[in-house]
């Protein structure tokens, strides 16, 4: 069994190995220009950190603490219906990277782990980067084949959307 109960085998990957997918799974990569400036990145890693940008997506979230550390467990809930139950792998929060990685617990329906991460370039531009890789552990997710990896796609897109709207609106730091 993975150690503390995640179902796959290569926990803090997208720490230790950025990029790495292991056969079998499938690599999700999606960046998002924020904005620019130091300001601005504290105010994006914040919502990175304490879930805002989750929360402010609409979708449920459900923690063992009020921000992003290791060995926090965090279920999500998608439509209402759909609970998936996570737990933090890794966290950073450095003068210009800011992020934390979840992986997968039993009832996920995908297996795997994935990250989101904010960074202030050498020119001040801020970007987040969600990155993942992952496979269907359900008969649902299963049978939505493509479809579960096209809405995985459009769910990293609107992070970034979200967070820059998060930015616009001004500090909540």
């Amino acid at each position: 069994m993975p150690p503390k109960d995640f179902t796959y085998d290569d926990v803090g990957a997208t720490r230790d190995r950025p990029g790495f997918c292991p056969p079998g799974f499938h690599a999700l990569h999606v960046r998002t220009r924020v904005g620019e400036g130091h300001d601005l990145f504290r105010r994006a890693a914040e919502a990175v950190m304490t879930w805002e940008m989750h929360r402010a997506m609409g979708i449920g979230v459900t923690t063992s603490a009020d921000r992003a550390a290791p060995d926090v467990d965090v279920t999500i809930t998608l439509a209402g219906l759909i609970k998936a139950p996570c737990r933090v792998i890794w966290t950073a929060d450095e003068h210009r990277r800011a992020g934390w990685a979840y992986g997968t617990l039993a009832g996920h329906p995908e297996s795997g782990e994935e990250s989101f991460l904010v960074d202030r370039t050498g020119d001040g531009t801020v970007w987040l980067t969600v990155s993942a890789f992952s496979r269907a552990a359900k008969w649902y997710a299963r049978a939505a084949g493509p479809a579960t990896r096209g809405l995985q796609q459009a769910y990293a897109r609107r992070c970034g959307t979200v967070l820059r709207g998060l930015c616009e609106q001004g500090p909540k730091i």
